[in-house]
């Protein structure tokens, strides 16, 4: 059912709003009411060159723009995204379907990264050496890579895009977003408002679309370095695709991040911990708590807590006030998806502690939901474990000491995220420098990085060196150049003389 005006979704190339004259749109829906919303064009290969051409036509006079100016502008742009946020939160809403105080969080994790941009001058600095040898002095100076671009997915419409073309344009490059095409609308306002703030046409530019503008930008031979976040199957792909194409890249994929509940964890805390990490965002993010490893006698703890918890989670629409605790899935055929494996692994031997399938929202029929499920007694051969689920789906698996725990961690494929709650700073020692993940938390369970740290998966979950955020974001978006000098004075080093 379609809403009687979409709201408008076009392209921005070379300083320009514009609808392409394109065949094919992507329906965008509000997940809490199942309306279609707006209409993403689905940009053809052309109209990615036309980006690339403006990009390419700014690209020289922005290197050259002192960074200081580039700053100067994101920092009125970090002021009109403070003023804007209520207004960005309401549209990560509305497409995506977290709730207000997840889109809040959404875009205040953007800013952060856009502040951190601004800090480019200090961060930009390179190094030098006087007297390598005798007289000879050496410097690095870090230049920026060209034109880069960025896919986004849509768990994060607002802080994804954020983590990309803020810290690449701060070093001096061009860029090219391309938003998913399932939450489109808040990029547009974030650029709107970049654009408010003063950025030269060209050095930024949006392009909607879906798999033709990719491959697109893929192997188009202007284009630099690609940022990526998305599925682990497709950031392989991009990845693989990216470099043979001669492209620098860093592709974030998914996740199957593990929490493990020891004996002598804080259980409530544990609980508030897993609650948010299991269910926060539908359970729609690659650091989604998405099984506890319960250790021993802690799942007769963890469990009937976590259990009773789970089921009065609220489940509603979060584009109204009051809205729901757990708000919609992001599609009818997500939703069906998560089903089939909730089916799946009850039909492998787990136990449906809590059952989600069933939700049902009266007011909102068509809403794209499905309520928090729990599954117990999952072991490592069931498929619920083997896929990532991405939905709020918690499995809980049990085992009988911490290098059992460890075991079953380190075997996964995937390397984003690992927690633990306990109250033994042995235990907890032993498990950071044991387990095989890039981001660690201790009675945490949402490790997440902050926008100065690197956001950094191991494995099947990322593929590239560089991670996004932090000084690694830094060096991927820039090229070192190194640069040995020797001075002579008048006459020194004359091989030939006249007699």
């Amino acid at each position: 059912m379609a809403t009687t005006e979409l709201i408008p979704c076009p392209n921005f190339i070379n300083g320009e709003w514009s609808t392409p004259n394109v065949d094919t749109f992507s329906p965008v829906y509000n997940p809490s009411t199942g309306e279609v919303i707006s209409q993403a064009p689905l940009s053809t290969a052309e109209i990615v060159h036309e980006a690339v051409e403006a990009a390419d036509a700014a690209a020289y006079d922005w290197w050259q723009t002192p960074p200081v100016e580039r700053i100067r502008i994101l920092f009125r742009y970090k002021i009109l995204l403070e003023n804007a946020f209520e207004e960005l939160a309401l549209s990560v809403t509305r497409e995506n379907g977290k709730t207000l105080q997840e889109a809040r969080g959404d875009v205040r994790r953007g800013i952060e990264v856009v502040e951190y941009a601004c800090a480019i001058t200090e961060l930009l600095k390179g190094e030098c050496l006087e007297n390598i040898a005798r007289g000879i002095d050496c410097e690095l100076q870090r230049q920026p890579v060209g034109i880069c671009a960025g896919i986004c997915p849509y768990n994060f419409p607002a802080l994804v895009p954020m983590w990309m073309y803020p810290l690449a344009i701060a070093c001096g490059n061009t860029f090219i977003l391309k938003p998913s095409e399932k939450v489109p609308l808040t990029s547009v306002r974030l650029i709107e408002l970049l654009q408010e703030a003063g950025l030269p046409k060209g050095v930024l530019n949006l392009v909607h679309g879906g798999r033709e503008s990719v491959d697109a930008i893929l192997t188009h031979p202007k284009i630099k370095a690609i940022s990526f976040v998305g599925s682990s199957p497709i950031a392989k792909y991009i990845f693989e695709k990216g470099t043979q194409n001669g492209k620098r890249v860093q592709a974030a994929g998914g996740a199957k991040n593990f929490v493990v509940i020891m004996p002598d964890a804080e259980i409530l805390k544990a609980v508030d911990g897993m609650v948010d990490s299991s269910f926060g965002c539908a359970g729609q993010r690659c650091m989604a708590g998405s099984t506890a490893i319960t250790v021993g006698e802690a799942a007769e703890l963890f469990l009937p807590e976590m259990s009773a918890v789970a089921r009065g989670i609220q489940v509603g629409p979060t584009d109204r006030t009051p809205s729901g605790q757990l708000g919609a899935l992001i599609s009818s055929e997500h939703r069906e998806r998560l089903r089939t494996l909730i089916d799946q692994g009850q039909k492998e031997g787990a136990d449906v502690v809590v059952d989600g399938r069933t939700v049902q929202v009266p007011d909102f029929p068509d809403g794209f939901y499905l309520g928090p499920t729990i599954l117990d007694k999952v072991t490592p051969d069931m498929t619920v474990h083997k896929d990532e689920v991405f939905g709020p789906v918690l499995n809980v698996i049990r085992a009988d000491h911490l290098d059992a725990a460890i075991n079953i961690a380190n075997a996964c494929s995937f390397g984003n995220g690992c927690c633990i709650y306990t109250s033994s700073g042995r235990t907890a020692r032993e498990f950071k420098h044991r387990v095989k993940a890039g981001m660690i938390g201790i009675n945490v369970g949402i490790p997440a990085p902050m926008a100065y740290f690197p956001f950094s998966g191991w494995d099947y979950s990322f593929f590239g060196d560089l991670h996004i955020q932090g000084r690694e974001a830094i060096y991927f978006y820039t090229r070192a150049k190194v640069t040995t000098t020797r001075w002579f004075a008048q006459g020194e080093g004359d091989i030939w003389h006249k007699d």
